[in-house]
């Protein structure tokens, strides 16, 4: 088995090979004391961004039409203070655009980029910035491009619904990745091959993806920890008044008691158990069964801390299900009412209007031109 050094990251080799390298450089055990010191779960390797060992990394940002700036801020920011903190140059970045125009992000606010895709370096770790709407600003252009760039071996990541764009170029087809919580449903409807989790961030092997919000900070850290040690990214952090960095075994969202406001461990055990079967629901008679509880003691628990019955919390979390795939899909309105365990369109299209006051065919064609407007 080869071995690849660059700024301190090395695959395991024959011991006879680490041996001889060792002798080549003195600083190879340091790098192997820096990435013992930080146990991954899944195999997580930062690429060699250029030929020469001392040499910045360097990062290029796509910025997809309407992507979300905050996770593209956590996402740039942390190398910035890595250089500022080490006092050299270890990384360096650049942002581009598929035409090398400005692009507008989700608040409105219009960035400028540096170049284009073709002023891309072969050696550059690529990050998709998505946000809005992923679907309509991942053009065949892009995939094209980020296709070819996989097939150089380049390692690739996806920023929020950057996910997605990696998704839809094949680029996480057997591979773990994560997606922000709003969109996770979407994306396993859409791209069943992909080994999708809740993490806060995910690094397997040349494919790295984060949740949107801070989670790209938590991923930048990683990268920051294997690369330069744990007291530069624990610097990085101070600076960005980060006191509590999550690693790829954090998942995203706050734990049902804490969403709900209530702290019944029944209570929570009844909508985890609905939250994981909205395709196929669950009556209510064997909600209350899983929790030792007959069907009338459910119905009190939900009206006391809930102000509503389980029946009519289990329809809202469907419908909001399914709300989240008529904006974030192309599936069919008799799709999305089956994959929400609605058996009867008319049935679906009922209680959608009744929640929502619009039809789910007016809702998706309303979004249309909700997006045509601001485009």
């Amino acid at each position: 088995m080869l071995v690849r050094i660059s700024r301190g990251f090395y695959t395991k080799a024959d011991p006879r090979l680490q041996i001889r390298l060792r002798l080549r450089a003195r600083r190879k055990l340091d790098c192997v004391t820096r990435n013992n010191r930080q146990p991954q779960t899944h195999a997580m390797s930062t690429p060699s961004t250029s030929s020469n060992a001392n040499s910045p990394h360097h990062i290029v940002f796509l910025l997809l039409d309407r992507f979300t700036l905050m996770a593209f801020a956590a996402a740039i920011e942390p190398l910035r203070l890595a250089n500022r903190a080490a006092g050299k140059r270890l990384y360096s970045w650049s942002v581009v655009s598929e035409k090398g125009t400005p692009v507008r992000c989700s608040n409105g606010t219009e960035v400028a980029v540096s170049g284009t895709l073709d002023d891309v370096a072969k050696d550059a770790l690529i990050l998709v910035c998505g946000g809005v709407d992923a679907q309509r600003a991942t053009t065949p252009a892009i995939l094209s491009w980020l296709r070819k760039r996989a097939r150089y071996g380049t390692m690739i990541g996806g920023i929020c619904t950057g996910a997605w764009t990696l998704a839809k170029a094949g680029l996480l087809d057997g591979h773990r990745a994560t997606v922000h919580w709003e969109n996770h449903e979407a994306l396993i409807e859409e791209f069943p091959e992909i080994d999708l989790t809740k993490s806060v961030f995910v690094i397997d092997r040349n494919r790295m993806t984060a949740a949107g919000g801070t989670a790209p900070l938590d991923m930048m850290l990683a990268l920051i920890t294997s690369a330069e040690g744990p007291d530069l990214a624990h610097a990085v952090a101070d600076q960005m008044v980060y006191s509590a960095i999550r690693t790829n075994r954090d998942t995203q969202r706050l734990s049902i008691p804490a969403r709900i406001g209530v702290r019944h461990p029944k209570l929570a055990r009844v909508i985890e158990f609905m939250e994981s079967h909205i395709e196929d629901p669950i009556s209510p008679a064997d909600l209350a069964n899983e929790v030792n509880m007959s069907t009338r003691q459910l119905e009190r628990l939900f009206r006391r801390y809930l102000n509503r019955s389980p029946k009519r919390y289990y329809m809202e979390l469907r419908l909001e299900r399914a709300r989240a795939l008529l904006m974030q899909t192309d599936m069919s309105v008799i799709s999305v009412a089956l994959a929400t365990g609605f058996t009867s369109p008319s049935h679906f299209s009922k209680c959608y209007r009744a929640h929502y006051s619009t039809t789910p065919y007016r809702e998706r064609g309303a979004h249309g031109r909700e997006e045509d407007e601001t485009a």
